[in-house]
């Protein structure tokens, strides 16, 4: 018993080996505190807010769960520290670490309050509206905010951490050049966002065809785009790139027009020519999902066919695939019937027996 009361007497950097093994078994212990309510947010307290109407309840829990458990394990460090003789400069450090933590925690608190409302209030009525801006707004408005509540957060935390905050934003101010120039393709894509809110050029779920990439709009950001292309990729453009690109809004079609080549054979009779031209013409007119319009005719005397050119008009919001497929399985179709016959390429070969 005396070696061991011995043992935890020995001092160790200003401490006894039983004061630093104090203060690490309550760092322990605030960690395993901090798992528990976090297990018990989860496991317990989330199935009873699930069960009442209002969403209020489990935005809190959703809210305070994580922040509450990181705030008591910096309480637990700060409360074990304590045990320990530290030296004025040690004192001092972990002064300043702890009120930026705490800092850094009540902001984390209330970037997550934000995200909660945003998600389960404000969202929801923005997509019940007309309109798409306020659509593209939202993401907007809502990083505004957790960058200001970040950096306000950094400031109040040097600011109490002891840190003159005048003095580094005067340095800033300093080097200010240096950080325009290292900027200016931020600065880009931020004019490049401007742009795209005053001129709309498009909008969300908009297909759009810019710099080679072809999909749909997802999400509009100040400084950046994301597009999901036909893929399934997701693809972040920079707002710049819709300054100095052209910019092909498929979307904004009023329709689809397809041009069709259909080369009939030369031994083809002028009366099936007409035939070829009424058919396509009466697929045109049965077919809901085209325009009531086309182009029809006999157009060419190709090298190996006789040319009939049949372009047709795909009415906004139909699926062009399917629709392309049903007028071309219609053409084979009647055309067989009618045995009128597409051409190939074909050549005759003449020779001379010597």
């Amino acid at each position: 018993m005396e070696v061991i009361l011995e043992f935890f007497s020995r001092e160790f950097y200003g401490n006894t080996i039983g004061m630093w093994g104090l203060s690490i078994l309550i760092i322990i212990v605030s960690i395993v505190l901090a798992k528990l309510i976090m297990w018990l947010a989860k496991n317990i307290v989330r199935k009873l807010t699930k069960k009442t109407k209002s969403k209020i309840d489990d935005i809190i829990v959703d809210m305070l769960e994580e922040p509450l458990a990181f705030a008591i394990i910096i309480f637990g460090v700060w409360y074990a520290l304590k045990f320990l003789t530290l030296s004025e400069g040690a004192e001092k450090f972990v002064s300043q670490v702890y009120y930026i933590l705490i800092i850094f925690d009540v902001a984390w608190l209330l970037n997550r309050l934000v995200e909660a409302i945003i998600k389960e209030y404000l969202k929801p009525l923005v997509e019940k509206s007309d309109t798409d801006l306020d659509d593209q707004l939202l993401p907007i408005i809502a990083k505004s905010i957790k960058v200001t509540i970040w950096i306000l957060a950094i400031i109040i935390g040097l600011n109490n951490a002891g840190y003159n905050i005048g003095a580094l934003l005067a340095g800033m101010g300093i080097g200010g050049l240096a950080l325009a120039m290292a900027a200016k393709d931020s600065v880009s894509n931020i004019f490049g966002g401007f742009t795209i809110f005053t001129d709309k050029p498009f909008t969300l779920k908009d297909r759009v065809l810019v710099d080679g990439i072809d999909g749909v709009v997802e999400e509009i950001g100040i400084r950046s785009t994301r597009i999901r292309t036909l893929a399934g990729r997701l693809v972040t453009i920079p707002n710049s790139k819709f300054t100095g690109n052209k910019i092909e809004n498929i979307s904004s079609e009023p329709n689809r027009k397809v041009s069709l080549n259909l080369g009939l054979t030369y031994d083809t009779t002028p009366e099936n020519i007409q035939k070829a031209l009424d058919i396509l013409k009466d697929i045109r007119q049965k077919n809901e999902s085209l325009e009531d319009k086309e182009v029809l005719g006999f157009n060419a005397f190709n090298d190996f066919a006789l040319n009939i050119m049949f372009i047709y008009y795909i009415k906004k919001g139909e699926d062009n695939v399917v629709v392309q497929t049903a007028v071309n399985l219609e053409i084979l179709k009647q055309f067989n019937a009618e045995k009128l016959e597409f051409a190939f390429p074909t050549q005759t070969i003449f020779t001379v027996n010597g």
